[in-house]
């Protein structure tokens, strides 16, 4: 890791600490606030981000403090087996002290610290870097091109507004959907949503004990979670699917949001895809939501765009992934459907 970047004079950067959560929420939500008039993060979301598993604080954080000691700019970077796939979030700097080449250093550190996954991965295997940003968000997207990174993905977040009460679900014959229990469906769910998530463009298979050591952290400190919005279509003892779903959302309390929603390929092709939609946005509407969103890979593998369009569900952001090679090599990860 760099010893110095490349800071403006008295700037300090340092790794975070738990100490600094409410300092890099305000910052994220001012940023936030700029881009899309509303804050969109939470103490507990970054908490439970910086106390996961697999993150490090002290090598996967960095802050940038201003000479009268305020938090000004802020980089992670998530990594993990099998060290292919680094995503990053860097060049978060607040709008008071953007164009003074912040962004650029916590980009520069994003990258060496992501180039120490090379080391890691396995031989042969070709090593990325990625980073979203809103599409609206060009002095980002800008930064990130003249660092080499290259357009990969768009992605939209689609929103339904709910004037009446939406269809009832039609779900296939021997198909039941139930909500998610969590001693009796917790590795089991983690299996099945892999195996619908295979498909998905970029997917990596990552090793299931860190997975489920992700999964049961972020069920057990979240104080959202509800596992009553957790829903489980079930062929027998089999999870055929699921739509895992969250209360809110930070920049709009009363819009619901599907986390995750997936078919494993033998029960595709029959509508489970669309019953289990309708199904989360009926117990939505029952209590009171109105609003539901969800994000999509807008080329996605399985034309998962086109299902929510079917529902009913509007395009209202856009989002771009970029993405740095960091090393040529065979790709692990899901570029095409395999049949």
């Amino acid at each position: 890791m760099p010893t110095t970047l490349s800071l403006p004079q008295h700037f300090t950067s340092r790794p975070a600490t738990l100490d600094d959560v409410e300092a890099v929420v305000d910052l994220l939500n001012t940023c936030s606030t700029e881009q899309i008039g509303k804050p969109r993060s939470e103490a507990h979301e970054i908490r439970n981000d910086w106390q996961s598993p697999t993150f490090n604080l002290e090598t996967d954080t960095l802050v940038v403090i201003a000479p009268d000691g305020k938090i000004v700019g802020h980089a992670a970077v998530w990594d993990s087996a099998p060290h292919v796939r680094i995503y990053m979030m860097a060049g978060d700097v607040h709008p008071e002290y953007k164009g003074q080449g912040i962004g650029t250093a916590l980009c520069q550190w994003a990258e060496e610290r992501g180039r120490q996954a090379i080391l890691k991965a396995p031989a042969g295997t070709r090593v990325a870097l990625l980073q979203d940003k809103i599409s609206t968000d060009t002095t980002a997207q800008e930064l990130l091109c003249k660092q080499g990174y290259q357009l990969a993905r768009h992605n939209f977040r689609m929103v339904i507004e709910m004037n009446g009460p939406p269809p009832d679900p039609v779900v296939p014959d021997g198909i039941t959907i139930r909500t998610f229990v969590r001693d009796q469906d917790l590795c089991a769910l983690i299996l099945a949503d892999r195996d619908a998530f295979r498909d998905h463009w970029g997917y990596v298979e990552h090793p299931f004990e860190e997975e489920y050591q992700e999964w049961a952290h972020w069920i057990d400190n979240d104080p959202d979670h509800d596992p009553s919005l957790w829903f489980l279509a079930v062929d027998g003892e089999e999870i055929a699917g699921m739509s895992l779903c969250h209360p809110k959302t930070v920049e709009d309390p009363q819009m619901g949001w599907v986390e995750s929603l997936g078919v494993r390929r033998p029960w595709r092709r029959r509508g489970l895809a669309l019953a289990l939609l309708h199904h989360s946005f009926g117990e939505f509407y029952r209590r009171g939501k109105r609003k539901v969103g969800l994000e999509v890979d807008t080329q996605s593998l399985t034309g998962a765009l086109r299902l929510y369009e079917k529902a009913g569900m509007h395009a209202d952001r856009q989002y771009v992934m970029y993405e740095k090679e960091l090393r040529p090599g065979e790709d692990l990860s899901t570029q095409s459907l395999k049949e």
